[in-house]
C-alpha cells in the first residue's frame, strides 16, 4: 500500500499535468485526507477481492485498492479521470452523484445470494449523501443485512457549491446523527468523517464563491 506522501505526490503531478495542459478533460483532485483514507483502508481492512466503489475524484481509492500509479496516471492522461474502471482490482467509479450507491448495494445483495465471503466499500461525497437513493440504498442494505460500508467524505462542497448553503445550514454531520437516531439499528454500514481540501471542485486553482 503506498504511503500518505506517494498519495500526495501522485496528485500534485496530476495538477501539474492538469496545468500544464496535457490533460484535454476534466480532473477532480483531492488533498487533506490522504492520512485519513490510508487508516480507513488498514481499519476497515479492504482487501483485493473485496469491491470498490467511488465517486469522479476517484485517484487516491484506486492506488490504495491496489491499481499501479503508472495505470492511473495513464488513464488520466488519456481523459478518464472521472470515470476510473478497474474490473480485474475489483474497482469502479461513477461521475453521477448518488448514482454509485444502488450499484453497490446491489454488488453486495449478489454476493450474499451467493454466499461471497467478500465485501462492498462505496465511498460517497456529502451531496450524494443527501440523495434520495442514497438514502434508499442505506437503508436497504440495513434491512437486508448486506455486506456493504458507505464512507461519506465531507469536504463541504457539493460539486462546486458549499454544501450547506445548499441544504439550509443543516450539516453533513446532523444528517447522519439523524440517521443513526432514526435506524432500527445504528449505522454498522456507514462510516462518515470530514476533512478540509485545498483544490476546487475540478482541476486547480482557488475557489471562488459569488
Amino acid at each position: 500500500m503506498l504511503e500518505v506522501s506517494e498519495l500526495v505526490k501522485f496528485e500534485q503531478e496530476i495538477a501539474e499535468l492538469y496545468e500544464s495542459g496535457q490533460i484535454k478533460a476534466p480532473v477532480h483532485l483531492r488533498d487533506g485526507n490522504e492520512k485519513i483514507l490510508k487508516d480507513l483502508f488498514v481499519e476497515l481492512d479492504i482487501g483485493k477481492e473485496d469491491y470498490l466503489y467511488s465517486t469522479w475524484a476517484s485517484h487516491l481509492h484506486a492506488l490504495l485498492k491496489g491499481v499501479p500509479a503508472e495505470q492511473v496516471r495513464q488513464d488520466i492522461l488519456e481523459g478518464r479521470s472521472i470515470t476510473l474502471h478497474y474490473p480485474e482490482y475489483n474497482f469502479y467509479s461513477s461521475a453521477i452523484v448518488g448514482g454509485i450507491s444502488p450499484i453497490a448495494a446491489g454488488t453486495a445483495l449478489a454476493l450474499k445470494k451467493q454466499n461471497k465471503t467478500n465485501r462492498v466499500y462505496c465511498f460517497l461525497g456529502d451531496m450524494a449523501f443527501r440523495t434520495g437513493i442514497t438514502h434508499e440504498s442505506i437503508m436497504y442494505s440495513i434491512s437486508k443485512d448486506l455486506p456493504i460500508t458507505f464512507i461519506v467524505e465531507d469536504n463541504g462542497k457539493s460539486v462546486g457549491t458549499p454544501t450547506e448553503e445548499c441544504w439550509g445550514k443543516i450539516t453533513t454531520k446532523s444528517v447522519f446523527d439523524l440517521y443513526d437516531q432514526l435506524s432500527l439499528q445504528s449505522l454498522t454500514n456507514v462510516v462518515y468523517y470530514k476533512y478540509d481540501i485545498s483544490y476546487p471542485h475540478s482541476g486547480t486553482g482557488v475557489f471562488v464563491e459569488f
